[in-house]
Parts: structure tokens; sequence; C-alpha cells
């Protein structure tokens, strides 16, 4: 399906958009992708949305995690066991994610977001333990967070960040900013799972994809680095990460409601 000259041009855009918030918070960014893409871009299928923005995100997420890894911020152990677990939930998840009515799915989006906003809100004074390490004890853990969390992104058609980060903290009480790093492996891996899967389909396009993934690769070095900067701030990350869920949850219930429930 092929767009006009000035949705790629917004594609762009909303690209830079999601790397920043990819750099800053390591999740974020497919919560912001397909709203972006259903209400700026005017993407006429939430599905060809969701199959699109999944594979840009991945993308950027894996751009990103270059510059996380070289500064020291990734578990690599914590980071592998979660992703292969959750690998396998997105097939899943992203397999009955296709058979639901895409604005019914962005409905119950928005409403996990919001569920996940509270959550990381509560915790936003929260330090961890910088040594934190995947072990024998917290394994089981790790696995079962990663697997569940693989499904809400396969079903979703997200990369999984901002359930991802919050999963890691409480399976292994790391710091938030060694969640981030540590998150876009598995954002990587989850998000082209779901892509692929949605390809198979029809439901990626690549030249979106492509002009989203250039305008991110910006966005996400200046992300990273107001990241590293912001993460000796006690909780900052943490409230500003739930109040950017909490204002993108809002606006797609608006928005949805609305296509569902016309005046």
């Amino acid at each position: 399906m092929m767009l006009d000259p000035l949705q790629y041009g917004l594609g762009a855009v909303s690209g830079g958009l999601v790397g920043f918030t990819l750099g800053l918070f390591g999740g974020g960014g497919s919560i912001l992708a397909v709203p972006l893409m259903v209400y700026l871009v005017g993407v006429p299928s939430p599905h060809l949305a969701i199959g699109t923005s999944a594979f840009a995100v991945a993308t950027n997420a894996f751009t990103n995690l270059i510059g996380h890894a070289r500064h020291g911020h990734v578990k690599w152990r914590c980071a592998g066991v979660y992703s292969v677990a959750g690998v396998a939930g997105a097939l899943i998840g992203s397999s009955i994610g296709k058979m639901i009515d895409g604005q019914k799915l962005l409905i119950l989006f928005a409403l996990l977001m919001l569920a996940v906003g509270v959550l990381m809100f509560r915790r936003r004074g929260a330090e961890g333990n910088p040594g934190a390490q995947c072990s024998r004890e917290n394994i089981h853990k790790v696995a079962g967070f990663g697997g569940l969390t693989g499904m809400f992104s396969g079903f979703f058609g997200i990369g999984g960040g901002f359930l991802i980060v919050p999963g890691l903290i409480a399976s292994t009480n790391m710091p938030i900013l060694f969640a981030i790093g540590s998150s876009l492996v598995a954002v990587t891996a989850f998000g082209l799972t779901t892509a692929l899967n949605y390809a198979f389909s029809g439901y990626v396009d690549w030249m979106l994809a492509a002009v989203f993934i250039a305008g991110g690769v910006l966005g996400g070095f200046v992300g990273s680095r107001i990241a590293k900067n912001l993460s000796a701030r006690k909780g900052t990350l943490n409230s500003l990460f739930a109040m950017l869920i909490f204002v993108v949850a809002g606006y797609m219930l608006y928005r949805s409601l609305g296509t569902l429930f016309p005046a």
C-alpha cells in the first residue's frame, strides 16, 4: 500500500520522536509508534500500523542498544533469558492479535498502558541494586516475566519496552538505567518476531518503515545522551516514563472510543 509523500515525511518525523523515546526510556517507542502512524501519518489500517511499527521500533531499538552497551548499561545474561522466553510468547500473542478487530486492539492497548503507568509511578523512588544479576534464585521469575511480556508484545504488535523495563526491575531489582539498556535486547527480539509474523500477512509497509527508522536513528542518539544525565536524579526517569504513558493512553482512548461510538 503506497502512501503520499507528505505521509512519508510525517513518518520520518514520527520516527525521530520514537527514537528519542527509546533512547531516553528504553521503552515507550512502541506506545508512540502505533498512535503516530494511525493518527499523524494517517495509515488506514491499525494492523498495517502495528506490523510496520513493530519492524521500525525493533530496528531503532537495536541502534540504541549499541550506545547503552558501550556505556555498560546492559545485563546480558538477564536480557538473553528474558528475550528467549519472550520470543515464544510473542509468536503466540501476534498470531492471536491478527484475528482481533484493529480498533478494539487499540483500546485494549491503551488500558494496558494505564495499568503499567500506575505501577511505574508507584516505583518512581526505587533505586534498585546495581549488582543485580540472573541467578538460580530468580531465573524462573525472569523467564516468566519474559514469556508474559512477549505475549502482550506480540498481541499488541509492539516492541514492549514499557512492559519489559518494569518486568526486569520486578524480577531482578536492577536499577532503571540497567533495565532500560537490557530491555533493548528484548525490544529488538520481540519486535522482529512480531513484524515477521505480520509481514507474512502483508501488514508491513517497508518504505514507511525505512523512513521511520532513518528519523529514529537521530532521535535515539539524543535520547540516550539525556537518559545518562537524568539517571543520577532519583525517580526522574520513572516519573517521566509514567507521565508519557498516561498522556498517550488517554489520547488513544479518546480517539478509539470516538471511532467505535460516534456522537
